[in-house]
């Protein structure tokens, strides 16, 4: 299927040259190909929170809800529960998941519900201009703190690791085939799929090259144990050593919250 068939009519208003045009696109080839490979394209739906990244509810033509602001994997786990034959994703981002949405990321990662998030995570809160997050660097030097966050950063997938989700990865919004396999990975694993999206805001903090400079691919896969140490090799500060791992971390299989609540 060609990924162009799941564009819509609807005017682009990212920030020319933004990232989420690259996450979109990664998204359409990964949604392509497993509809070629049997799954009906009717049997995807999404839902987004609130920001930049919830743009692509507009953008990308298939089933969809657009939820509250940190609320929208509460909405996809209610949608999968009611029909477990769905491909469910959630796109979120990072203020909004880590932010105000961070129980229900807790909440569902422990559950092991059979939902894919897909975090865009730019590092401020964009829309709003540019507030600092949970992933904003210390020193971070935005509209709410103009002499620099004073607070540490969040290492969310240290978080999501702790808190159960089977399946756990980094990526590159600028690496797009490297991308598009992990979010095929993501949704065809049965379990939570975590999936944080590295994705440089070039109008209120652009860090490519910090990134470009220090990412590299881990080799796959991975025991728990060896997961947590790769988790652990970035810490979200902006460090000159720092080495930035993307890639597969964790993959485990385990029952789903669906499979438990249907079996009763």
């Amino acid at each position: 299927m060609n990924p162009k068939n799941l564009d819509t009519y609807c005017q682009n208003t990212w920030c020319p040259g933004c990232p989420n045009f690259a996450i979109l696109e990664s998204v359409k080839r990964a949604i392509s190909e497993l509809i070629e490979k049997g799954i009906p394209r009717e049997n995807f739906v999404f839902t987004c929170g609130i920001g930049c990244h919830a743009k692509i509810f507009d953008y990308l033509n298939l089933n969809s809800f657009y939820g509250l602001h940190g609320r929208c994997l509460a909405t996809a786990q209610g949608i999968k529960l009611a029909n477990p034959n769905l491909k469910v994703m959630a796109f979120v981002g990072d203020g909004d998941t880590y932010n105000e949405g961070i129980s229900h990321l807790i909440h569902a990662a422990k559950r092991n519900t059979n939902i894919t998030v897909l975090v865009h995570d730019n590092r401020n809160f964009a829309l709003t201009v540019s507030q600092f997050t949970a992933t904003s660097p210390k020193g971070f030097k935005g509209s709410s703190t103009p002499n620099g966050s004073i607070e540490e950063s969040l290492n969310p997938l240290e978080l999501v690791l702790s808190s159960g989700a089977t399946f756990i990865a980094r990526g590159y919004a600028w690496k797009i085939d490297h991308l598009k396999n992990l979010i095929l990975k993501a949704i065809e694993h049965k379990g939570f799929s975590f999936l944080e999206i590295l994705q440089p805001c070039i109008t209120f903090f652009d860090n490519r090259q910090f990134y470009e400079e220090r990412i590299y691919e881990l080799k796959s896969p991975l025991s728990k144990e060896e997961a947590k140490i790769k988790i652990s090799e970035w810490d979200y500060s902006d460090g000159e050593k720092s080495k930035i791992p993307i890639g597969v971390f964790y993959k485990v299989e385990k029952p789903t919250f669906e499979d438990l609540v249907l079996k009763n």
